[in-house]
């Protein structure tokens, strides 16, 4: 009877797992599906911001995201939260925060002082997924 929860505990483990790397994989390329809305589609924006890409999120999680980034050719290039500087001071946390894909090759912190979406002053915190992203989100 052990043996068989154990297998059963086992098999859902592995499942779960590999539903992960699914979710995760169908977010390498635009657009990544609901629940996840492109940002210039609800938002006064551009449908390309030079320096960040394509945005998709999902409306629940803001204001810090993750805000999908997408260059011109679709890729999933970065990882993007927005966290407002104000709720950081008062002691918010943001736990557990997604992320489009492991790989990060690189992180960039820098401030912002509003935009529609994320009106008062914030932090990006923008995590690249290769080695090249950076560069094809700057065009």
């Amino acid at each position: 009877m052990l043996r068989s929860y154990m297998l059963s505990a086992t098999l859902l483990t592995m499942s779960a797992g590999f539903a992960l790397a699914h979710d995760t994989e169908a977010l390498m390329e635009s657009p990544p599906g609901e629940p996840y809305v492109q940002v210039s589609d609800v938002l006064p924006l551009p449908e390309f911001l030079p320096g960040l890409g394509t945005l998709f999120v999902v409306p629940d999680t803001l204001p810090a995201g993750p805000f999908l980034a997408y260059d011109h050719d679709g890729k999933l290039s970065a990882t993007v939260y927005m966290t407002p500087l104000e709720a950081l001071s008062s002691g918010t946390a943001y736990n557990d925060l997604h992320v489009g894909s492991h790989e990060v090759t690189s992180v960039d912190v820098y401030y912002n002082a509003g935009h529609p979406g994320v009106d008062e002053p914030h932090a990006h915190v923008v995590l690249y997924h290769d080695a090249d992203a950076k560069g094809r989100l700057a065009q």
